[in-house]
């Protein structure tokens, strides 16, 4: 459709989403790929279109990624309501998507929803997946619902604001991210842009409403979930130094892939590990990768393993993971002490020969500790991080960090046994609305009416959460944590400022509270991702429209998160 103006005002809301979306579908965006720009620059062109960005063609505008080889760019469009306006509210949604290495001989229809949906509708394999084919109220494809489907609502939003400036008694600003799937670097990029509009027009943001995707959270699960929060993330890492020894005398080393492996069992998957929050869903850590770092065949046992693990931050500090996962790690360095000590000792039994003294002992240490034994020795720890970045500049972000993390243990002549536990890149901030504390009831309030309007409405259960089940670009727009807690994290992040870093503090200057009121669907990041179209093309754009309408007409000025 050459004129997309053509679209709003012929087509009901249902059929203008549906168009969007289709259309966004079919660039294929996959993260790190060409295609991230070509959708940016396709929902510029779209917007452009509207009579007021035409009248206001300094609304809209991009901002590009700095240095990105692909030549990404974060997409802004910016609606006032009169000159005057402060308050905000912001729209967000990503533009990128996983890619479609699942969809096998299906590959190349990934990104067309109409024939995967004829595929669908003879789908013999799942009857449920059939039968929502073939009732037509569902849509599939790469990204329909992770998120494209999402990016679609915010642009008819844009489109129905702009044409109805009395309704609003603010300004809306919208932006279109890219890499959410993988670094977040969008959003972090925008972090700047949005202190800069703040700064330059004096605006209040009030709050940021994301719309990334829902889901059941169990077999059988009807209710649809808007959430107010928004889960963070660490990457907590394990650089295990063990003692090599030839393959004749194996039962004298310490063969760190078995630390490795003891570790991941103590950690991974592990519900005692998970925070215990009351309605939420909390996930346990899961691990992410283990491997040794041997880059060739020999007969030497391998001293050098690293693991590490996704680990979901949900009212927990960087202290409380270090703390528990420090003493998982004591747990497992014990339990391959006594099994090593068991073997090596039943050896010399079969050889007749007396016991002799070899300890197997292996030390538990944070990055943080390390540094600070070798500072204490006068080892320049500065410096070695300085050009083990410098060297490895282009790597892989975690590869990078365990390089740096071996040269530092490398450092100390000892050559004791030991574990290093550290953070590797990314972080997420995590953050939610609070519920206890003065002056974020008007939002509360309203997320609460507008609920109940629904329900009343319609025959859907809507239910209010605190914590988005799945990591989002929300995390980047708040931060909640104290300086003593950031300092504990930057200073067992290795590499910060080095080889990674977040604008913390601009963040915790912006602190915008966030909700997510998202799509629904099923089997996002999946070859069978499908939009159920009821719900997500027509009662979440009518409950963003409602809900940024009623926030702008607020009095309310300070809603705070946690």
């Amino acid at each position: 459709m050459n004129d997309l103006n053509q679209l709003f005002e012929h087509d009901e809301l249902r059929e203008q989403i549906a168009y969007l979306t289709k259309e966004l579908v079919k660039i294929p965006s996959v993260s790190h790929t060409n295609g991230e720009k070509v959708i940016a620059d396709r929902i510029k062109q779209w917007i452009s279109q509207f009579p007021y960005f035409k009248q206001h063609p300094d609304h809209l505008w991009e901002q590009e990624i700095p240095g990105d080889p692909y030549g990404r760019k974060n997409i802004f469009a910016w609606i006032q309501a009169n000159p005057t306006a402060k308050k905000t509210v912001i729209y967000h949604s990503h533009i990128d998507t996983v890619n479609v290495k699942d969809f096998g001989n299906l590959e190349n229809i990934a990104f067309d929803s109409e024939q995967l949906g004829e595929f669908f509708k003879n789908y013999d394999h799942d009857e449920t997946i059939k039968i929502e084919a073939q009732s037509g109220d569902w849509m599939f494809g790469r990204g329909v619902l992770d998120m494209k489907s999402g990016a679609a609502i915010h642009i008819a939003n844009l489109h129905y604001f702009s044409e109805n400036l009395d309704k609003l008694h603010g300004n809306v600003l919208a932006m279109f991210n890219p890499d959410e799937e993988t670094q977040h670097i969008g959003i972090i990029s925008a972090i700047s842009e949005l202190t800069r509009l703040q700064k330059e027009n004096d605006l209040e943001y009030i709050c940021a409403i994301n719309n990334d995707f829902t889901s059941p959270l169990f077999e059988g699960d009807s209710s649809k979930y808007i959430y107010t929060g928004f889960a963070g993330k660490l990457l907590p890492s394990f650089f295990i130094y063990g003692r090599e020894v030839h393959v004749g005398e194996t039962l004298k080393g310490i063969d760190s892939t078995l630390v490795a492996s003891e570790i991941n069992k103590q950690i991974n998957n592990n519900m005692a590990l998970a925070e215990q929050i009351e309605g939420e869903v909390i996930l346990p850590p899961s691990c992410l990768q283990q491997r040794d770092r041997k880059e060739s065949y020999t007969v030497q046992t391998p001293f050098k393993t690293g693991i590490y693990f996704n680990y979901f931050l949900y009212k927990d500090t960087p202290s409380d993971v270090l703390r528990k996962l420090k003493q998982q790690a004591k747990v497992a360095c014990d339990e391959v002490e006594q099994y090593l000590q068991m073997n090596y000792k039943q050896y010399l039994q079969r050889l007749g020969q007396v016991d002799q003294s070899i300890s197997f002992k292996i030390e538990v240490v944070t990055i943080e500790e390390l540094i600070q034994e070798l500072r204490g020795k006068n080892i320049p720890v500065e410096r070695t991080i300085r050009n083990v970045a410098e060297r490895t500049k282009g790597e892989e972000l975690r590869d990078r960090a365990f390089k740096i993390v071996e040269a530092l243990q490398e450092l100390d002549e000892q050559k004791k046994p030991r574990v290093i536990l550290f953070f590797s890149p990314p972080y997420c901030p995590n953050h939610s609305i609070q519920y206890d504390r003065e002056g974020n009831e008007q939002l509360i309030k309203e997320l609460e009416q507008l609920i109940n309007d629904v329900q009343n409405k319609t025959k859907e259960e809507i239910k209010m959460k605190e914590f988005f089940p799945f990591l989002a670009d929300s995390s980047y727009i708040a931060c909640q944590e104290s300086k003593s807690e950031l300092d504990v994290l930057m200073a067992n992040f290795i590499g910060w400022d080095e080889t990674y870093s977040l604008p913390i503090q601009e963040i915790q200057a912006l602190n915008i509270p966030s909700i997510n009121i998202g799509v629904y669907g099923k089997d996002g990041h999946k070859w069978t991702e499908r939009v159920y179209k009821p719900y997500s093309f027509e009662l979440v754009p009518h409950m963003i429209r409602t809900l940024t309408e009623k926030l702008l007409l607020s009095s309310d000025r300070s809603l705070f998160i946690r």
